[in-house]
Order: structure tokens, then sequence, then C-alpha cells
């Protein structure tokens, strides 16, 4: 295995371009280059591994207690001096750049201010910030994937930000981002970027096969229309096989893919009610309809199993459900052929999936006022404009979407950011159970795409879901009293509502992994099906 100067693994090419891969393998992590580098956090799984991977913009810091000793500075702020702390996944190189360039922007204007930067690889970033949490570890600001801003603020790790956020950038953002942000009333996360679902077309098909081209989210097929339109472009297809599902990927794509589907017929995975429960809305007969629908398309033999994630690049099917990410490959394989459409609605309205990393300030932050203005910092149009082109989001802010040549009016990926903008987007369910929502939908899925009888599968996940809400009693808010710690009391008070419950303290949920693949967004950290080829046709986040 090739290394470079200072140690870290340099994976092939083909991988690099692969997001998919990476997050089987671990994300290729390169460090620019600074005075000192640290490393620290052995997992426990074997001894001595290291995942944790760390640089200062300044100089380096090292997690007290958490590794080997290097040489370092005690962490004390300099006479007049600001520190920040703060943790992000390492995902794609492009964006690690993009960051590591706006924290030099912002030390720029602000000389008393020095950050402190860590990189977490995706696959462990979860069980990463657990087991600080648990060690009272937790930076200052802290990224992370969309879905797990509710176990976190849950947990009493986030402080909420309503009284920091300048009420401009308040009115500037996305409905999606704040929708995203906001568990119980509260706002505890801030995202620079958003996600784009939609239907990939191929135009000089569709046109042959004379087939309607909706005009915006309000003009989407019905299922019915699509299911017709599939059937007339088998009728010219060797194989029959005109749609692509990714069934090849793996994990929360079958969540953040098809929940919207459910949810357009009047169905969802869960009653968002405080004292909801799946059952009855899960294995309803709204959703039910909805899964049938989608089985029914496999089975019929419309569906590619693309097993090679290239078949709309290489013609084989015409339409691909998808998302921003699938753009770049697209286009250059297509074209001007290339069309971006809305999802099918079930019902009377289409609606389409969101969700990307967001940011949050933890309760521990020294400095809050300084954590929120680097976040008004990455919140300025050019900064979001940045991060976009680095991995390709719907940018957050209504101003840097009009700047924006990809998703402004005029731009090819318009109808992603309208969606956003005008309310057709449905965040996750916003409950720290989500990682059991999550993982019993996608086992239900596979079993309804392989012949399960849907109203048996949704009800069988249904069932798992509850059992994880009441043996957690829904996860009841638990407020700081009057004089106590930020996060003492949440601790030991959500400690003894996990031990009262059977459950796993500090485990987000005790039916799901600590650590493992992060829930997605971001431009949705999506696996691939063991066996697929690496290829550059990926996602652009």
């Amino acid at each position: 295995m090739r290394t470079d100067e200072n140690g870290l693994r340099i994976e092939p090419e083909s991988l690099r371009n692969d997001p998919w891969q990476r997050t089987k393998r671990g994300p290729e992590i390169r460090i620019r280059r600074s005075t000192r580098i640290a490393t620290g956090i052995p997992t426990g799984k074997r001894p001595g591994r290291l995942l944790l991977l760390t640089f200062t913009v300044a100089t380096a810091l090292t997690l007290a207690g958490c590794g080997p000793e290097v040489d370092r500075d005690d962490g004390t702020p300099g006479a007049g001096e600001r520190r920040l702390e703060i943790w992000a996944h390492a995902g794609r190189e492009d964006e690690r750049r993009t960051l590591e360039a706006q924290i030099d922007r912002f030390q720029a204007e602000r000389s008393e201010v020095r950050i402190d930067l860590t990189w977490i690889p995706e696959g462990s970033y979860n069980g990463q910030v657990q087991a600080a949490a648990l060690a009272g570890r937790l930076p200052d600001l802290l990224e992370f994937d969309g879905p797990y801003l509710y176990s976190y603020a849950w947990q009493g790790h986030l402080r909420p930000l309503d009284d920091l956020l300048p009420e401009a950038i308040h009115a500037d953002l996305l409905p999606s981002i704040l929708a995203q942000g906001r568990y119980r009333d509260r706002l505890f996360g801030l995202g620079t970027f958003d996600s784009g679902l939609g239907l990939w077309a191929n135009r000089a098909h569709l046109e042959a096969a004379n087939a309607r081209i909706p005009q915006g989210p309000d003009d989407a097929w019905s299922t019915e229309e699509l299911s017709d339109l599939l059937e007339r472009l088998a009728q010219d297809d060797p194989d029959g096989q005109v749609l692509d599902l990714k069934l090849n990927y793996t994990g929360e794509w079958f969540s953040y893919a098809f929940a919207p589907l459910l949810q357009s017929a009047g169905g969802d995975l869960v009653d968002r009610e405080p004292e909801g429960v799946a059952s009855g809305t899960l294995d309803g007969p709204k959703s039910v309809a909805a899964m049938t629908e989608v089985q029914s398309w496999i089975r019929q033999g419309r569906v590619d199993p693309n097993l090679d994630d290239a078949a709309f690049t290489r013609g084989r099917v015409p339409l691909a459900w998808g998302g921003h990410w699938n753009y770049p490959g697209y286009r250059a394989a297509l074209g001007e052929d290339l069309l971006l459409l809305p999802l099918p609605r079930m019902g009377e309205t289409m609606v389409t999936g969101q969700g990307s990393w967001q940011w949050g300030i933890t309760r521990r932050a020294r400095d809050p006022e300084l954590a929120m203005d680097f976040l008004a910092f990455l919140l300025r149009p050019e900064e979001v404009l940045a991060m976009s082109a680095a991995n390709g989001g719907v940018p957050a802010t209504r101003s840097a979407v009009g700047q924006s040549e990809a998703y402004g009016p005029e731009g090819p990926l318009h109808l992603f950011a309208r969606q956003l903008e005008e309310g057709y987007a449905r965040p996750r369910p916003r409950t720290p159970a989500y990682p059991v929502i999550s993982d019993a939908f996608d086992r239900a899925f596979q079993d309804i795409r392989h012949g399960t009888d849907p109203a048996e599968a949704l009800s069988q996940a249904a069932r798992r879901i509850d059992r994880e809400l009441r043996e957690n009693h829904h996860y009841p808010e638990i407020a700081d009293e009057p004089g106590d710690e930020p996060g003492d009391t949440h601790k030991a008070k959500r400690d003894q509502h996990r031990s009262r419950a059977g459950g796993q303290v500090g485990v987000v949920s005790r039916d799901a992994p600590v650590g493992g693949q992060p829930l997605g967004e971001g431009f949705p950290t999506f696996g691939r099906r063991e066996g697929s080829p690496p290829t550059r046709d990926g996602h652009a986040g």
C-alpha cells in the first residue's frame, strides 16, 4: 500500500474519484503541511490503531490523554487570543481543501483568532463523537450528518442557536436548512449546503416515446403516468429495463430516496406527532400502496439492477432516480439530452428528499459567539458558493443560489433549489430513533424488491421501530435545572433514562451501532453493493 511522507495511505486514482468505494474502505486522508502533525483517539478495536488524524491551522492539537505524546503547546490561549476547536468529517479532498482555505480567510480577517481543525474519517465519525462526548472532550464546533442532530441534541451535547444566529442570515437560509436543523422547536444545526433528489431523463428517448415533459415540481408525473411511460419505453428497449432506482446503493439511500414517495401518497416512515409510532403509518394503506407500485416496476422487469453503476451513462436506461451528485457524470455522458425532472407524485403533490452535513455548537463551547461568527462567515454567499463548487451540493442560502451558475434561475440544477425553497422537500423524522427507522425501512425495501408482500415487510419494520420508541419512552425532553453546569445534568439524566429503558448509555439507539457508516447527506454517503466494480461515475459530494 502506498503512503505519503507522513505515513498516510494514498488511495489509487480510481478510488479517489469514487466516493462509494471510499465509504467502504475508509476515506483518503491528506493533511496539509503544518508545523506539527498529531494523532489520537485509539479505536479500542485493534490495540494501537489510530483513526483520528489531526492538524492545526496554526500548530497541532492532540486530545489530552487520547494518544501518544507529541510536541505541542499546552492549549492555553495567549493574551488576547481567542481559540476555536473544530471537528469536521474527512470527506472529498476538494471539500477539505475548501474548508482549510475558508479557515485561512477567516483568520486573516480576525488576527486574534486561532482555529484548531480536526479531520475524522466518515466511516467512524459518529462513533468518535460519541466516545468523545462520554469523555467530556467535544470541541467547540462540531460537524455532523443531518439525521444525527436529533440524538446529539437530545443527549444534551448541543446548545440552541436561536439566540446567536443573526436575523439577516436566518432570513437568507433556505427553508430546508432550517427544517433539518430544528429539534423540538429549537434550532441546533446549520448547514452550508443541502442535497437534491429528482429523476434524470434522456430527452431523446422521451421525445421518441411522445412523453409529456414536466416543467417543474407542480407539474410532476403521477405514478400512473410514469408506469405507462415505462411500458412505452420498454417496447423499444432490448431487455425492457428502462429505469434505474440505484439498487446498487446501500444504507441510507433507500430511506432518503423512497420515503418521499410514501409521503406523497399520504404515508410516512413514522407518525411525526410527539408520541407517534410507525404502526398505522409505515404499514398503513397509503405507504403500502406506494411500495407496491415500486415493487410492480421491479416485478415487471422495468428496473435495471445497475450492478456497474452505469445503467444511465451507458444508455441502457432512459430514466434514473438520483441526485445532485450524479450531474457531472450524467452531463458528460448525455450532453444536451440530459433532463432533470421532479420525482413522480403518488398523491396530489410530489415530495422530495433533503438533508446533508451541518454544523452545531456544543454545550461545552468556550466561546459560542466566536463559533457563530465563524458559521456566519461560512454562510457568506461567496463562501457558500465555494463549498458548493467543491462538493456539488445545493447552496444553503437564497443569496448564494441567486448567484450560482448551476442552481440559479437559469441553471441546469435549478429544480433542486426550487424544490427546497418552495416546500416540496421534507426532512427525515426528527427523532433520536432515526438510525433504527432508516435501517428498518432499508431492510423492508430489500425484502420488497425480492418479492415479499409490501404489507408484511412494512409491518415488520413498523413493529421494530415502535419497540425502539416505546422502550425509550419516545425520548422525553429532559431540561436543565437552574444552576446546573451545561451538559452535566443532561448526561446524568439521559444515562438514568436509558438505564430505566434498558438501553445502552451513550448509544444513539439501542438497536443501532455507535460507529458505522454516516447516515448520509450531503451528498449522501451511500454505499455500493459488494462486488460492484469501482467507477468514476459517482456523486459530486
